[in-house]
Parts: C-alpha cells; structure tokens; sequence
C-alpha cells in the first residue's frame, strides 16, 4: 500500500519512514523547501491548496501521516505556526475528502501541548479526558487542527495522537535534551539551563515511531491518543543520568531567558488508552535513549 507522510525528513519523520518500509509500505513523502532525492519525495507547500490537491489526486494514498508542523513551542514568527499547522492541515484533510479515492487511515499528529496549564499535581496524570487550556500558540494551533479533524471525522477514517516530550538522534540541539548530550559529548564543563526541577514525560522517538505504524495499521478510527511513557522524570535526573554516561560532572548555571513563566512544574501523561488499544508498547528507558544519544554524538565529532 501507498503510505504519505508528511514532513518526511523532519526528526520523526525519518523513524516513521523506517517503521513503514519495515512493514511493506511504499512510503512517499512531502519536504519543504528541499531538493527531492527521488521520485517518492515531493516538495509541496501545504498551505497551497491547489497544489495539495493536485498532489493527493495523482499519488492517491492508502494511508496518511501527518507530521509537517512548526514543533518549537518558542518559534518566533507566529503567523508561520498557524499557517503552517493549521491551513496547511486544512489543506490537506480537504484535498483528502475532495479525492476520489478514501484513505484506509489518516494519523494526525497533534501534542501534549494542547492540555496547557495548570498541571502540577504529582498525583494528576494526565489522560485524554482531561481539560484543553493550550498555554501557547504552537498548543492553540494543534488544538485548532484537533478541531479540524473532528470536522471530517464522519468523512476520514481519522486517529489523533497527542506525544508527550520524546527525544533521539537526529532531534535538532535547539531542544533541551539534544542540547544537554551535545555539552557532555562535547566536554563543557558548564551548561547554562532553566528550571532543573521540573518534571516531564519522556519517551524514545522509536517508541513513537513504531505506536504511529501500529495505529495505522489497527482498526481504531475517529479516536485520540497520548503517546508517552508515563514515567516522570526531574530534569536534574537527566543531568545525573548524563552524569553516569559520561564519566564526569557538570557545572549547572540558572539562565533566567531558559526560565518559563507559569510553566507546568509536573507534566506526564497517561498511555492507559494507547495500550488497551495497542497492547504492550516497546518502552525504551530514557538513560539508554540518552547514551544512544551520546554515542552517536560522539561519533559526529
């Protein structure tokens, strides 16, 4: 079967990729202001509809993953976020009802982003029930294409799927955890941070990989997902845990630009519902994705 993805050659589109050629697809995909390396790739501006429309008309898809997004919740040009990840969703979801042909499965990729503030409860865990309050444009934006989606789900055999803080190779250093196993590969002696005392839900770009392959291919349809570990985890314990990997320590200093204001001090997630629909999920533990990390950082340099 033929399988889209959009943002093929961003951080989690290349695992994506991996996961559905594994699994038989021919997988094609969409880059944005790149040269395409083959006949599978395109570069497609999804917030022209004409062109989007033209696109799915030819390539007719089997099954859709969307993942082309502004990611970086400090992005500085904001009509960029909400062109990007919500006309350009819209775009696609209307080119996909317009097509004469119906796609087996479209993953939308939306965020944890989307249930905001307010979330510092130890004993709260967050599940998909839980209230939408998006505490900034990159959350708005998702919850706009969440809102989208829910106007074609009678149409499109839709899944939404809502990850929580994950990491790898690939992902680029301006994100905390990158950044981190850059300054230990790279030797520094001193990191500049922001708040090493809260606490998030971190989860392998792998694990995420293969739970969107696996959604795809399930029967599930018109519903949404968090994908996490539900493992809460200090970012001072990631600073130990590099520690540990790199044989020395770091001096931490406070940079009050890295400090969010009104940030959610506990934010982890459920995966009850992802596993009841799934069964098991491939966990990796964060110390082994972090020495993952370093080792092919090590190897760059």
């Amino acid at each position: 079967m033929k399988a889209l993805i959009t943002g093929i050659n961003g951080f989690t589109g290349r695992y994506v990729r991996q996961e559905l050629e594994q699994a038989g697809y021919d997988v094609f995909g969409t880059i944005y202001r790149e040269k395409p390396a083959n006949d599978h790739l395109i570069n497609l501006d999804l917030t022209d509809a004409d062109a989007t429309a033209k696109y799915i008309r030819q390539l007719r898809p089997d099954v859709v993953i969307h993942l082309a997004a502004i990611t970086f919740v400090p992005h500085g040009d904001l009509a960029e976020i909400y062109q990007t990840n919500v006309i350009g969703s819209l775009n696609l979801l209307s080119a996909l009802l317009k097509a004469d042909c119906r796609p087996k499965k479209v993953l939308l990729a939306s965020s944890a982003q989307v249930y905001g503030s307010g979330y510092n409860d130890p004993e709260k865990v967050i599940d998909e029930v839980c209230p939408l309050r998006p505490g900034n444009d990159y959350g708005v934006s998702k919850l706009a294409m969440e809102t989208l989606a829910g106007l074609c789900r009678e149409k499109l055999p839709i899944v939404v799927t809502r990850p929580f803080n994950y990491t790898g190779v690939g992902q680029p250093a301006r994100f905390l955890l990158p950044k981190i196993v850059d300054a230990f590969a790279a030797g520094e002696k001193i990191i500049e941070l922001g708040n090493t005392e809260i606490t998030r839900d971190f989860s392998d770009v792998r694990m995420v990989a293969d739970c969107y392959r696996r959604l795809i291919d399930s029967e599930v349809s018109g519903d949404t997902f968090n994908v996490c570990s539900s493992t809460p985890t200090r970012f001072a314990e990631i600073i130990t845990m590099m520690e540990q990997i790199a044989g020395y320590k770091i001096e931490i200093r406070t940079n009050p630009k890295f400090v969010r204001q009104n940030d959610n001090r506990y934010f982890v997630g459920s995966n009850q519902k992802l596993i009841e629909t799934l069964g098991n999920i491939d966990l990796i533990d964060l110390a082994s994705t972090l020495e993952w990390m370093y080792s092919e950082s090590k190897i760059v340099r």
